[in-house]
């Protein structure tokens, strides 16, 4: 695995100066200089403007744009909406969405785990939803990057008769079994469009320097953790690539796809995600 010292230093972080206007749906604004047009999309503006307003404002004319799109991703239907207020081009998405419960199944009014909404099936919603702009900006030689935000050393077997766990479902399983689905649809994406790069990455445990030594011992900083993250996603090759809290390359590490499953997945998403959103 590469070194801080080298992730840091390395032309995919500290030399990112692109010669466009990159446009990302997350943040990325310190190698840019805010020199780009950066979406957030969440549920809470208070906070996402908080984040917007530390951005550094570039000093040049260029069309940069820091703006924040109001989005409760359990629904797909919000999902769709948000999806429609974006621009045509987009060259960076990064999905973080979550949520974690040891409770029973608790079913969105699309009839959806809550848990399994915002761990797979809003992110794929996202990624199916965005690839048109995806596509625009790599037919223009510009980079078209997915990064999914979820450890895959999470990983288990799944059953592949009961994707959705309608029937057998416990909190752990469903956390557990996001991150073997968005393992399988991330490879599915990238063999449909090979041409977009798709990481899925470990973001490790986070911590503040507050917080209690021996805590704070095993954790990383925030923008420690950002640097790896931002040197994965800027590196990342054309198709699927699966990546450790450092960068790191996992292979098949804890990957229990097949093409069988993986296939019966993409149909069974297919169905689930147009629940409520008047496609047929």
């Amino acid at each position: 695995m590469p070194s801080f010292s080298i992730v840091q230093a390395s032309s995919s972080n500290s030399a990112f100066s692109p010669t466009y206007l990159p446009m990302a749906v997350f943040a990325f604004a310190r190698y840019t200089k805010g020199n780009a047009h950066i979406i957030l999309i969440g549920r809470n503006r208070a906070a996402a403007e908080s984040i917007l307003a530390s951005f550094p404002n570039p000093s040049t004319d260029s069309d940069w744009k820091h703006e924040f799109v109001a989005c409760d991703a359990s629904l797909m239907k919000n999902i769709g909406s948000a999806a429609e207020e974006l621009l045509p081009r987009i060259n960076f998405l990064v999905i973080s969405s979550g949520y974690a419960s040891l409770l029973g199944r608790n079913e969105t009014e699309e009839g959806i785990d809550h848990q399994l909404a915002m761990g797979y099936y809003g992110r794929w919603k996202f990624i199916s939803d965005l690839l048109p702009a995806l596509r625009a900006a790599n037919g223009l030689g510009e980079p078209s990057k997915v990064m999914a935000v979820l450890d895959p050393l999470s990983s288990c077997p799944v059953d592949s008769t009961d994707f959705g766990l309608k029937f057998k479902y416990s909190g752990m399983t469903a956390l557990r079994a996001s991150c073997t689905y968005i393992d399988m649809a991330l490879e599915e994406f990238a063999i449909r469009d090979p041409e977009i790069a798709f990481t899925r990455i470990m973001p490790g445990f986070l911590a503040a320097p507050l917080i209690k030594p021996m805590i704070w011992a095993f954790a990383k900083s925030p923008d420690v953790c950002a640097e790896y993250m931002l040197f994965s996603l800027l590196s990342g090759e054309k198709g699927f690539m699966r990546r450790g809290e450092k960068g790191d390359d996992l292979g098949k590490k804890h990957y229990f796809g097949t093409e069988d499953a993986r296939k019966k997945l993409w149909d069974h998403t297919l169905k689930a995600v147009d629940v409520g959103t008047g496609k047929q």
